[in-house]
């Protein structure tokens, strides 16, 4: 079998306040294989973004992190800043939510992306800039080197996005994170990023993170898919198992949530409650105190995330039962001209 990337062990994180301990990540293994697309999903407050802030050693000075995040045999936790430094660009790249906050507003378009050749790959500075003028062509953006020679604020917000994918692509990197990289983009720009992530990782190899909410554009581009709840993950599988029939309530439930454009609004489920407090989680599952299937068991023992059949794992002491029969294909149905230009009629399934 195939080495992981990226390998997550008993991997926690915790924040310290002045009202107690936030544990935003808790005990979490989850691997990222080479070239596949992993999706993230969740509600806010999940501990999506959190778990690979900790991973790029970007978390806020009150926080922590325990265990392992294995890559190449390197465990990124240990290293002091300086070394990771060397990695993160080179080998590992994060494109942020917002391109406006990700880029240095004094600074040339061109300067941004040729720097990180030069520290990484040790180019010289026309060389650099040669090589982020090519990649800005690859990315897509229009008259390129005009472009290659503005600020961020001349661009528009679908332009900023694509100059962070370069970015991140530049030096060619193993895996990349992307953090909600649509929601700040009309639903066109949104067809064009993903179809841009889809090309450009398959021409390159590179594993894609996709941090998001978005169960449609999981459905669109995702090959994997874990399910985080309360700082866990409480269910991990093949993109078309957890559509047709996710193990766990609380992905069964997400599924039930998804307005749909063949559906009256009357006909979309809210998940009820709130999520939990993490610095005071329920005992057992931290699902129980919203599950329609809950048990004295749930209530008493958090489960294992352990495997429920096939490739698929999931941390429930009931699985499957309360799954839904659908396809990815249903869960994008609001916006499937959108999430796949090229698709047969009536279905938005891909031609």
């Amino acid at each position: 079998m195939t080495a992981p990337l990226l390998q997550l062990q008993n991997y926690s994180i915790r924040f310290s306040t002045p009202d107690g301990e936030v544990q935003a990540v808790s005990d979490l293994d989850l691997a990222v294989m080479p070239g596949e697309t992993l999706a993230i999903v969740g509600e806010s407050g999940s501990g999506k973004s959190q778990t690979f802030n900790g991973v790029f050693g970007l978390l806020a000075r009150n926080g922590r992190t325990e265990g392992q995040a294995l890559m190449a045999g390197e465990d990124l936790l240990a290293m002091k800043s300086r070394d990771l430094d060397k990695i993160r660009g080179r080998d590992m790249a994060m494109v942020f939510q917002d391109p406006m906050t990700a880029l240095n507003p004094a600074m040339k378009i061109k300067r941004q992306l040729s720097e990180a050749l030069e520290v990484h790959k040790g180019l010289s500075r026309r060389a650099a800039e040669a090589e982020a003028l090519a990649m800005l062509r690859t990315v897509g953006i229009p008259e390129a080197e005009r472009r290659f020679n503005q600020y961020p604020h001349e661009l528009s917000g679908g332009m900023r996005q694509r100059v962070v994918i370069a970015m991140a692509l530049i030096c060619r990197p193993k895996l990349i994170v992307a953090d909600e990289p649509t929601t700040a983009l009309d639903v066109t720009i949104q067809a064009q990023i993903l179809d841009l992530f889809r090309d450009l990782t398959a021409d390159f190899g590179t594993a894609l993170v996709l941090i998001t909410h978005d169960l449609g554009v999981v459905a669109g581009i995702a090959t994997r898919v874990a399910v985080m709840y309360a700082g866990r993950v409480v269910e991990e599988a093949g993109v078309d198992d957890l559509f047709a029939s996710p193990a766990h309530p609380y992905a069964a439930a997400l599924l039930r949530s998804i307005p749909r454009a063949d559906r009256d609004i009357a006909g979309v489920d809210p998940i009820p409650g709130r999520p939990p407090n993490l610095m005071n989680l329920p005992t057992g599952c931290a699902f129980h105190p919203r599950c329609r299937h809950a048990t004295e068991r749930c209530v008493a023992e958090r489960p294992p995330l352990a495997p429920v059949g096939g490739d698929r794992r999931a941390a429930c002491w009931h699985p499957f039962s309360d799954a839904p029969q659908l396809s990815v294909y249903d869960a994008g149905l609001d916006s499937a001209t959108q999430r796949f230009p090229d698709t047969m009629p009536g279905d938005g399934r891909p031609a």
